[in-house]
């Protein structure tokens, strides 16, 4: 277990899957924790879920690709929990198409929300933890696309994860003197409605039943078994606590094996 008593965290993308797991796991450690989505009723639901059994939470509606939105995400985080320590930039999408079958619309919304939003939130949320004095973690949701091409049909989702760990490093040079790490976590195939997703309109441009691409695809994986929100939340919470402060730029694998390296 890690200590973040005191600390103050703001996920986003918080209210299901890999994001909902994380805010729980920071605020089982301690943390009070601003809970950020774009569908407002699941950020309700979560912070509800921490303020009811946990400890203190917040719920935000933002969505990540409008400037004034996130600044105010953090300016509220702020006013209202009292400081910023932890960001985790977790909010992302995905879409199913061939490179050469996107749209430029589709394109730029993907880019906007898992590149910019992310970039957006990393900007506004280092501001406060300047402030504060010396210290902070900025976590970001990569993933194993970041790492290697796949020949499923999402590689415009594999580019966005790529820029990710451009930013992360860039930014790890950046804040290093405010002592500020920044740090991405790339999980694999993770059992969360995003590769519900993936299964469902992959699959079924591969001739497949709904299911088949999902199984195919964890059958591959060393460790046995799909990955669960909570495995990557337990590398996150690591990230978050003074254990990690000797890390920064860093993107690291939580995949049971499907990459390594």
């Amino acid at each position: 277990m890690y200590n973040l008593n005191g600390k103050v965290a703001l996920v986003t993308g918080a209210g299901r899957g890999i994001g909902r797991a994380i805010a729980l796991r920071l605020a089982r450690e301690g943390a009070a924790v601003g809970v950020a989505d774009i569908i407002e009723a699941n950020a309700v639901a979560v912070a509800g879920e921490i303020n009811k059994d946990i400890g203190r939470a917040m719920a935000m509606r933002v969505d990540v690709t409008d400037e004034s939105q996130v600044e105010q995400m953090v300016t509220q985080t702020v006013n209202q929990l009292g400081r910023l320590d932890i960001l985790v930039a977790n909010a992302g999408i995905i879409q199913v198409s061939y490179l050469l079958d996107h749209e430029l619309e589709d394109w730029n919304k993907l880019m906007a929300v898992n590149v910019t939003g992310v970039w957006l939130c990393c900007k506004y949320a280092a501001k406060p933890m300047i402030g504060q004095g010396p210290g902070g973690k900025i976590i970001i949701a990569a993933s194993g696309a970041a790492k290697i091409a796949s020949p499923r049909p999402h590689g415009a989702y594999t580019v966005s994860k790529h820029a990710v760990l451009g930013l992360t490093r860039s930014l790890a040079h950046e804040l290093a003197k405010h002592k500020i790490n920044v740090n991405a976590y790339c999980p694999g195939i993770v059992d969360t409605p995003m590769w519900e997703k993936i299964d469902r309109e992959a699959g079924a441009m591969a001739g497949l039943k709904p299911g088949e691409l999902k199984a195919q695809t964890v059958s591959t994986v060393p460790w046995g078994r799909i990955e669960t929100p909570e495995d990557v939340a337990n590398l996150v919470a690591f990230l978050a606590s003074s254990e990690s402060d000797y890390m920064t730029g860093q993107g690291i694998n939580i995949n049971g094996g499907t990459v390594m390296h």
